[in-house]
């Protein structure tokens, strides 16, 4: 039986109980900090030497030279036509969803002309080289080379390098497959902090890029935080997140089994269930116990549940709002009868599931928007990964003699007001030129 913690609003220390199951504080993450800082500075020193030592210590795989981890275009086109029709039609239902919803965020260049011909606008330009983690070992994702290749290859990025472990020599068909179809530049086996270094600094045989993405263990997510500033990240993504917001005409074997869904990931993963109905929660409670039993993942799920998941009894929508809110989830779920209403008052969350139809696993395999999404409420101010992540914008600023007379002026007195004299002479160099 799974017993998960039940809150009310009503009750006097109700903040500090939700305070307490919201903000998570990882007791192993010095020990993290230090072995991946040993790492980077090891792979940042000697290069491929240092990766080869750690893919054969950490991934238990014997080779001879770094060039053996490159896994060729053949190898890749190979998984992708040995794979079975109905796998292979989902991947391909799957890319084309997600490619035809990030076409749609494209933003182009733009400029303006104003009326003494000064012109000022915005050049946008993609990125050169990107790199893509996808994570291995207990699970692979398919759908994390897809989510995070697609929005770079819409973007224009001229090289992808993707870089995933292959624990023990084994390599996953499917995420090759995967990488073939979207069309990845260059995949190497290699995992963990040591791929993340790779990828950062350069070596010998991997390329340096300009942006990492794709999600990870600790020490991946570790590794990306250390080397932002080398090389830009997309975000340092935690565990895994689902809150859900539901009224009593919800059918509770599905909600159980959406807190599963998230639950399942791993044992420090957040499931949440909203409800103002008493009776609705109890109903769920049951389903929970029932429905555990033919989990393939029934212990993980338990683990994540019992120590991270809660019910919480709210006496409104509008309370359970203000709530979500709070949380910021990355995933949040309105299985409610008017999810269209409820959504005016949800201002943070990484993406949002509107009616009892919609269940966050299509967000994270086919649905089109991005599943990289912000976790640890960094929805407040943090967005899906998307095309504009492998954009960025120059201001362009071209004046006229006019112009240059006007902002001259206005530069030279505020550069005299800042005591910058260079700053006030190289304006007014300008002012009075026909």
């Amino acid at each position: 039986m799974v017993q998960i913690k039940k809150l009310n609003t009503q009750d006097q220390n109700f903040k500090s109980q939700l305070n307490q199951l919201i903000f998570f504080e990882d007791q192993g993450s010095v020990q993290i900090e230090k072995t991946v800082t040993d790492i980077l500075s090891d792979v940042k020193k000697r290069g491929d030497e240092a990766l080869v030592e750690y893919t054969k210590k950490f991934d238990h795989v014997d080779f001879s030279h770094i060039e053996e981890l490159e896994i060729s275009k053949e190898e890749l086109n190979l998984a992708l036509e040995n794979l079975a029709k109905p796998s292979r039609q989902a991947l391909e239902d799957a890319a084309k969803r997600v490619f035809d919803y990030h076409k749609k965020q494209l933003i182009s260049s733009w400029s303006y002309t104003e009326e003494d011909q000064t012109l000022l606008g915005q050049k946008v330009t993609s990125l050169d080289r990107v790199g893509l983690y996808v994570p291995g070992g207990k699970a692979a994702y398919p759908s994390s080379v897809l989510m995070n290749a697609i929005p770079a290859k819409v973007a224009g990025v001229q090289e992808i390098i993707m870089v995933v472990p292959s624990p023990y020599g084994e390599r996953n068909q499917l995420v090759l497959a995967a990488a073939a179809l979207v069309k990845v530049d260059r995949v190497f086996a290699i995992g963990g902090a040591q791929a993340i270094g790779a990828l950062a600094y350069g070596t010998k045989t991997i390329p340096q890029v300009d942006k990492i993405v794709g999600p990870g263990n600790a020490y991946v997510a570790e590794a990306k935080r250390k080397v932002f500033g080398v090389v830009g990240i997309d975000m340092i993504a935690g565990p895994s997140e689902i809150l859900i917001i539901a009224d009593e005409r919800s059918n509770p074997d599905w909600i159980a089994m959406d807190l599963f869904s998230q639950a399942e990931h791993d044992e420090l993963a957040q499931s949440i269930l909203i409800s103002s109905s008493d009776d609705f929660l109890n109903q769920v409670q049951e389903s929970i116990n029932k429905l555990i039993e033919k989990m393939p993942r029934r212990k993980i799920i338990e683990t994540s549940l019992t120590n991270r998941g809660a019910m919480i009894k709210v006496q409104s929508l509008k309370e359970a709002a203000d709530i979500s809110n709070f949380i910021s989830p990355e995933h949040l779920e309105l299985s409610v009868d008017d999810p269209d209403e409820l959504i005016k008052s949800i201002k943070h969350a990484g993406a949002i599931f509107m009616g009892r139809n919609t269940c966050e696993a299509v967000g994270d395999y086919c649905a089109g928007p991005n599943h990289v999404l912000p976790t640890s409420r960094t929805a407040r101010f943090s967005s899906p990964l998307g095309v504009y992540d492998f954009q960025k914008r120059s201001s362009l600023i071209k004046l006229s003699n006019a112009g240059a007379n006007k902002l001259g002026k206005i530069a030279s007195i505020l550069a005299h007001g800042e005591g910058l004299e260079a700053h006030a002479q190289s304006a007014e160099y300008r002012i009075g030129n026909e």
